[in-house]
C-alpha cells in the first residue's frame, strides 16, 4: 500500500491501467478482424479452388475426364476435399476423403442451399455438420458449391468443403501470437513506467528531504540542479527561496535581537499580552515589579503568571476603548506609574503593552526634601534640651548633693556623646555620598567571618531568646571585599533583626552563590516594617516604631550608612518585608574583576 501512495506507484498503475486497456480493446478488434478475414479468405481460397477445378474439368470433356481428375486433386491440399458431380448417377470423390466424410449427393440435394448451384446455376456456399444417418452430429464443414457445365450434362456441379477446426487453429495461433506480443507490450510498459517515473520521482524526492532539512532551519540546504525542464525550474525556484528564507531569518532575528537589546536595556518596565491578557514579552524592570507582587501576594517568590488587578484592569480598559489609559500602583512601598497602550494588527486589537516607570526615588526625594530638616531638629532638640536643663540645673545649684551634680554630669555627657556619634554618622554620611570612601579589599575567608560576626551577636540573641544562626554554601570559600565595612553592614543588619524580633523567634544569616556575585541576606520572624515605610528604610533618620524598639533608640542612620557601603563595593542593597511574617534584608557582592 505504501508503494501505490507514492509518485513511482501512481505513474506505474496509471500507465499500465491505461496501457493495458488499450492494448485489450486493440486485442479483441484484432482477434475479431483475423477470425472473420480468415474465413472469409479461406471462403474466397475454397471458391478460387472450386472454380479452377470446374475449369479444369470443362476444359477435358468426357473423352479427357481423367486427366482434368487428375488435374484437380493435385490442385487441392490434403485438408481440402472435394465432390465433383457429373450427374446424379456419376459423382466423383477425393482421394482424401476416404476414411472421412463425405458429402452425398442425397446430402446435396436435399439441402435447399446446395442444390441452388442446380437449379439456380449459381455459386453457393454454406456452414454445415455433414449429419449421419444416425442423427450424430459431427465436425462443422464450410462447403462451396460452383456450377459445372460438360457437354451434354445438365446437373454438374463441383463442390468443395473443408472442416472448420483448421481455420480455428489458424485463429488460436494468431490469438496466441497476439497475447504474446501484448503481454511483452504490457512488460515493456511497466520498464519504461518505472524508467519515467524513477526519472521523475528522483528530484523529488531530493526536494523533500531538503524541503525537510530547511524546516528544521538548514536554511544553507540546496537541491542539485540536474535537468533543464519543469523540475529543473523547481529546484532552482527551491534554492531561491531557501537563500530568501536565511535571508529573511537573518533579519529578523537581528530585529529581535535589537529589540531585545533595547527593552533590556531600559529602565522602565514593559509587558507585552496578548488579547486574552497573557503575558507574552518582559523586561528586567518589569520582572522585577512582577516579583514584588508576587511578594506582596504570598509571601514568596512565585513563578505564577497572575499580574496585579489594577494592570489588568487598565488592560482591559485600553481594549475595550481602544485608546491609552494611566494608572498608579503601590508594591512593597515602591511607586509605579501604569501607561497602557493597545497594539493593533491589521486593524484588529491584537493585545496591549504596558510601560511601567518606578518613581520610588522621586517620591522618595520629596519627602526627603520635606522631612531632613525636622528629622535633624528632631534629633539635636532632645539632647540640647536635655544638655540646657541640666547645665541650668547645675549652674542654679538645684542639685545639692555631689551625687546628684555627677548624676546631672553623667546625663549631660551621655547626651554630648550621642550628639557626637550624630554628627560622625552624619559626617560619614556625607563623605560616602560625596565619594571620598576608601575600601581595603581583602580576600576574606568567608566561613570564619561570619561566624566571628555570629559568636559577637550570640550574647544579645540568647537574652532576648531569639534563635542566631547561619547558612554558607559549601562551593563558597573566599571572597574579596573590605572586611571593616562589610562587618558594619552586618552588624547594623543583625542588631535591627535582633531588636525588632520578639522572644522565640529567629534570626537566619545566608550566604549564597550567583552567577554575578554573592549575596548576603538576613532574614528574621519579627514584626516586619509597614508597606509605606518601605521605600524610606535606608534613608536618613528612618526609625522603626519605638514600641518595637524595646528602649534602645538609635540615630537612623544605620541602614542609610549600610546602603552607601554596598554602593562603594559595586553592589545592591534591598529589603522585602511584611507585617506580622518578617522582613530580609539582603545585599548582593560583585565578584572581583
Amino acid at each position: 500500500m505504501t508503494f501505490l501512495r507514492s509518485v513511482v506507484g501512481k505513474l506505474w498503475f496509471t500507465i499500465l491501467l491505461l496501457v493495458s486497456f488499450i492494448l485489450f480493446i486493440l486485442t479483441v478488434m484484432l482477434l475479431e478482424f483475423f477470425q472473420n478475414y480468415n474465413i472469409q479468405q479461406t471462403k474466397k481460397d475454397l471458391t478460387h479452388t472450386a472454380e479452377k477445378i470446374a475449369h479444369v474439368l470443362e476444359g477435358h470433356p468426357n473423352d479427357k475426364l481423367p486427366i482434368g481428375l487428375e488435374i484437380s486433386w493435385e490442385i487441392i491440399d490434403n485438408v481440402t476435399k472435394v465432390v465433383i458431380v457429373k450427374n446424379d448417377n456419376e459423382i466423383y470423390y477425393s482421394p482424401n476423403t476416404e476414411g472421412a466424410k463425405k458429402l452425398s449427393i442425397k446430402d446435396i440435394k436435399n439441402d435447399p442451399e446446395l442444390s441452388k448451384v442446380f437449379r439456380k446455376n449459381t455459386t453457393v456456399e454454406k456452414v454445415s455438420d455433414l449429419s449421419a444417418s444416425d442423427g450424430t452430429r459431427g465436425t462443422n464443414y464450410s462447403i462451396i458449391g460452383v456450377p459445372l457445365h460438360l457437354p451434354g450434362e445438365k446437373d454438374g456441379a463441383v463442390f468443395i468443403y473443408q472442416s472448420l477446426e483448421v481455420m480455428q487453429e489458424t485463429s488460436q495461433s494468431t490469438t496466441k501470437f497476439i497475447l504474446l506480443v501484448a503481454g511483452v507490450a504490457i512488460v515493456l510498459t511497466t520498464i519504461f513506467a518505472f524508467f519515467l517515473s524513477t526519472r521523475i520521482t528522483a528530484p523529488l524526492r531530493k526536494m523533500r528531504e531538503a524541503a525537510f532539512e530547511v524546516a528544521r532551519g538548514k536554511f544553507d540546504t540546496k537541491v542539485p540542479i540536474l535537468t533543464h525542464d519543469e523540475i529543473g525550474e523547481l529546484a532552482t525556484a527551491f534554492n531561491q527561496m531557501g537563500r530568501q528564507l536565511k535571508f529573511n531569518m537573518n533579519a529578523l532575528s537581528q530585529e529581535k535581537e535589537q529589540l531585545a537589546s533595547i527593552l533590556s536595556s531600559m529602565a522602565d518596565g514593559v509587558i507585552t499580552f496578548n488579547r486574552d491578557g497573557t503575558i507574552l514579552i518582559t523586561n528586567p524592570p518589569a520582572d522585577r515589579f512582577l516579583q514584588y507582587w508576587y511578594y506582596e501576594k504570598s509571601g514568596v517568590t512565585s513563578d505564577s503568571e497572575a499580574i496585579p488587578a489594577q494592570v489588568m484592569e487598565l488592560f482591559q480598559q485600553a481594549v475595550d476603548t481602544e485608546k491609552e489609559k494611566i494608572g498608579e500602583i503601590s508594591l512593597q512601598g515602591r511607586h509605579w506609574v501604569i501607561l497602557v497602550s493597545p497594539l493593533y494588527s491589521n486593524q484588529f486589537i491584537r493585545g496591549a503593552v504596558a510601560v511601567l516607570r518606578d518613581m520610588t526615588e522621586e517620591r522618595q526625594l520629596e519627602k526627603m526634601r520635606q522631612d531632613f530638616i525636622a528629622n535633624v531638629s528632631h534629633e539635636l532638640r532632645t539632647p540640647i534640651s536635655m544638655l540646657q536643663g541640666y547645665s541650668e540645673a547645675i549652674v542654679d545649684d538645684i542639685a545639692e548633693s555631689q551625687e546628684e551634680k555627677k548624676e546631672m554630669a553623667k546625663v549631660i555627657y551621655d547626651e554630648s556623646l550621642r550628639m557626637g556619634r550624630l554628627v560622625n554618622e552624619l559626617l560619614d554620611l556625607a563623605r560616602m555620598e560625596a565619594g571620598h570612601l576608601q575600601l581595603t579589599m581583602e580576600e576574606i575567608d568567608l566561613s570564619q567571618f561570619i561566624s566571628r560576626i555570629i559568636h559577637k551577636f550570640q550574647g544579645l540573641a540568647k537574652d532576648h531568646d531569639i534563635q542566631l544562626d547561619a547558612e554558607i554554601e559549601k562551593e563558597i570559600t573566599s571572597v574579596s571585599f573590605d572586611p571593616d565595612r562589610i562587618e558594619q553592614v552586618l552588624t547594623n543588619l543583625i542588631d535591627n533583626a535582633i531588636r525588632h524580633t520578639p522572644r522565640e523567634g529567629s534570626v537566619k544569616v545566608t550566604i549564597t552563590s550567583e552567577d554575578n556575585g554573592i549575596r548576603m541576606e538576613v532574614k528574621d520572624s519579627g514584626s516586619g516594617i509597614p508597606e509605606e515605610d518601605l521605600p524610606f528604610v535606608f534613608e536618613r533618620f528612618y526609625k522603626a516604631d519605638k514600641a518595637r524598639t524595646r528602649g534602645r533608640a538609635g540615630t537612623g542612620l544605620g541602614l542609610a550608612i549600610a546602603k552607601n557601603i554596598i554602593d562603594a563595593h559595586r553592589g545592591h542593597i534591598s529589603v522585602q518585608s511584611k507585617v506580622g511574617i518578617g522582613t530580609t534584608f539582603s545585599f548582593l557582592l560583585p565578584r572581583k574583576k
